[in-house]
This record gives C-alpha cells, structure tokens and sequence, in this order.
C-alpha cells in the first residue's frame, strides 16, 4: 500500500465485513514526541484470542481467500517507521486496531489522500455510522455522520450533492487543522 490512507480503507471495510455499524477513525500526530497514532475502532464481531494471534500472519485470512495482507501490511509500515500494531477485540463486542509510527522516520508513508478515503466509505456506506478525527497536537477536526444524518432528516447522507459538501468540509477541515487551526 502506497500511503496510511489506503490501509485505513482496507482497516474500514474489514470493520464492515465483521458487521460493524459503528466505526470510528482517529489520527492523531503529536509533534512534540514525534509521533503519528492511527486507531480504528468498531462496533463488529470481533475477535476470539487466536484470531488475534494470527492477525499478522500473510497467510491467514478469515475472508475465504488465500492470503490477508492488509493488517500484516500495516505491521510492516508501522514497524519500518519506527512504531508497531496493537489489536485488542473481544467477540461480540468490537475491535480496536492501533497503529504507531515515529513522525518524522524517512521510511513513514505520507498519510495520503484522507478526503478520498472518508468520502467513498460514506458513500458506499450510508448506513454505518463513521466518526472521522483528525488531530494535530491541541488542534482537532471532527466529523460524524450520526450527526450529520440527524440534521439531514429524509436526503440521504450519499446524495450526491451531500456528499460535495462533506468532501469540501473535510478538505478544508485538514487543510485548517495543517496550517494551525481548529475546526
């Protein structure tokens, strides 16, 4: 995977798959200790124990096919950048996949095109309820489409011109938070 943004996708559709209607993503990048903290929490199937053992194994998958590479791929990034994976699930009750990975390592992928990957799992997704937060230090942008759909009453959250405004609003909202500001 090219950049954090695409294993957020791969993380996401895997909280789908195990049934979540709840997901939220946090980014958090604490400059001060040089460090770039990715957590993705849901409310799925979760996990038993060996399944958890198993998780970063490329050969190991519970989708049916042959390999899984996502969450052994992230290992691997987040290892190469100086950080490493931490998985806690229970069965029945959810998961929460972290990753860490020092800031400022040469060998840490760029975050990516977040709008990108928040926008088409919105779409493709109108009934999951996502929480996007995106924090820099002290400053923070969040979005929740629990929300959002509250305020949208009947129009669809995947409507196409509800959807224009969300990827404006989360552009600029990552745009503002870069340059010091808080949304």
């Amino acid at each position: 995977m090219q950049d954090i943004s695409m294993h957020i996708l791969d993380i996401a559709l895997n909280s789908i798959d195990a049934g979540a209607n709840r997901i939220v993503i946090s980014i958090e990048e604490d400059t001060r200790g040089d460090i770039l903290r990715l957590t993705i929490k849901d409310n799925g199937r979760g996990m038993d124990t060996e399944t958890q053992k198993k998780l970063t194994d490329p050969f190991f998958t519970t989708k049916g096919k042959k390999t899984g590479m996502g969450i052994p791929l992230l290992a691997q990034s987040a290892r190469e950048a100086g950080g490493n994976i931490a998985v806690k699930s229970e069965a029945g009750k959810g998961t929460i996949l972290q990753a860490t990975f020092c800031l400022s390592h040469i060998d840490r992928k760029p975050l990516g095109d977040l709008t990108s990957t928040i926008v088409p799992l919105i779409a493709g997704n109108p009934d999951i309820d996502l929480i996007f937060r995106y924090r820099i230090d002290n400053n923070e942008y969040t979005l929740d489409t629990a929300k959002i759909k509250r305020q949208l009453g009947e129009i669809p959250i995947n409507y196409p011109g509800v959807l224009s405004v969300l990827r404006k609003d989360i552009s600029k909202g990552i745009r503002d938070l870069r340059k010091g500001g808080k949304r």
